[in-house]
């Protein structure tokens, strides 16, 4: 009587356990090909669009500095066109017109670099870690010589009676000197920039983590140019931590979406 009793059992276990397995999706559904997985998770490769505001900066600085010196040179140094240049300038005299400049030139280069900021941190969250760090200092460089530039024209601009007094119009030199030296130092800036820019563009490369896995599949010895996760001999701690920082936000949101594949296609398969 018991043998029959424990068969009965067994066999009820049996039915539930391959009732369950089923009732589940997971398990009764055909797997997930990799290749479909990989297909699915796959972004496509985004080109960064700062370029093209880069080179509209360059040709304003540019054409700011030319304004800036044909007034100076007619308006400024001389009278012998002041009748023209109040006609044009509508009573406005031309040192207004070429501070009024600054400040605005300034006002632009701060839009370009929280543009630019904006394009190179979605580039980061989508894994181009490399890149965002090697660009970060180079974007803001522009900002920078333009607040220090302004910063030398007030200590320029507020003396100016002083200095005109020594030598004659040696305020009006100094601030041509100033803003030639800004258009110089920042086109080389924007020239760099746009150079690396153009490059990661071109060569449209996979997220950092990728590459590194790509390269220990073909290769024991890991290049110096890929991302660091690791302390190294001579390294620097903040940047190790900060370089695993970015990364693990990265993997985080690549698991996220990872995840919400895996379920979509789980669900589709089952409706086929």
């Amino acid at each position: 009587m018991d043998s029959k009793r424990t068969s009965a059992h067994l066999s009820n276990a049996s039915t539930d356990f391959t009732q369950s397995i089923e009732d589940d999706p997971l398990i009764d559904g055909p797997l997930i090909s990799q290749d479909a997985l990989e297909s699915a998770i796959k972004r496509e490769f985004q080109k960064l669009p700062t370029t093209w505001i880069a080179g509209l900066l360059t040709v304003a600085h540019v054409a700011y500095v030319s304004v800036s010196i044909v007034l100076a040179i007619l308006c400024w140094l001389t009278d012998d066109h002041s009748a023209e240049c109040k006609t044009v300038l509508n009573g406005v005299d031309a040192q207004t017109v070429v501070l009024l400049g600054k400040a605005g030139l300034w006002v632009l280069m701060f839009a370009f670099e929280r543009c630019v900021d904006h394009h190179h941190s979605a580039a980061r969250r989508r894994g181009y870690l490399q890149f965002y760090r090697t660009t970060r200092d180079l974007k803001r460089l522009p900002l920078l010589i333009h607040s220090a530039g302004n910063a030398a024209v007030l200590v320029v601009i507020a003396p100016s009676p002083l200095l005109d007094k020594k030598v004659k119009n040696l305020s009006v030199y100094l601030l041509l000197v100033i803003i030639c030296v800004e258009l110089l130092l920042t086109l080389i800036c924007l020239l760099i920039y746009t150079v690396r820019v153009v490059r990661f563009n071109a060569q449209r490369p996979s997220p950092d983590i990728s590459e590194e896995e790509r390269s220990h599949a073909y290769s024991t010895n890991a290049s110096s140019n890929h991302t660091e996760t690791g302390f190294r001999d001579g390294s620097s701690l903040e940047e190790v931590v900060e370089k695993q920082a970015d990364l693990i936000e990265y993997l985080k949101q690549h698991n996220t979406l990872l995840s919400k594949r895996i379920l979509s296609l789980t669900s589709q398969q089952i409706r086929d």
